[in-house]
């Protein structure tokens, strides 16, 4: 799943790639999931839809990492919009946080090793 989303092109791969597992219940495909709703917006060119979908699937997935505080997956996914998404949108409130955690997690060998590499290219770790 981390592959497929970070080899996503267009805006049609997008939706498809979120049908396909918006129904998951595996948090860790869901972060990728929000990541793509979000990315949505951008789409839109109404303003307040834009901030109602920005609203919603960040609500979702803070959500989503309350409850599961060490997914790495959710906690990449989150720092890497916190860290993309404009300021004066306010969305970086755990940006510091996250950044501990997965330097923390960078630092050890374990089975999310594999993702590594993504999180030094797409975030500021």
């Amino acid at each position: 799943v981390v592959e497929e989303f970070h080899n996503l092109k267009t805006r049609e791969s997008e939706v498809i790639f979120v049908q396909n597992y918006t129904l998951s219940s595996q948090p860790s495909i869901l972060a990728y999931v929000c990541a793509l709703e979000m990315k949505q917006a951008e789409y839109s060119h109404n303003p307040i839809s834009k901030l109602r979908i920005f609203k919603h699937t960040k609500k979702k997935l803070d959500s989503l990492v309350q409850s599961n505080p060490t997914d790495v997956h959710l906690r990449y996914i989150r720092l890497l919009l916190q860290e993309k998404t404009p300021s004066i949108l306010g969305y970086n409130d755990n940006i510091k946080e996250d950044k501990i955690f997965l330097s923390n997690k960078l630092e050890i060998s374990d089975d999310s090793d594999y993702l590594d590499l993504y999180i030094h290219k797409n975030t500021s770790l």
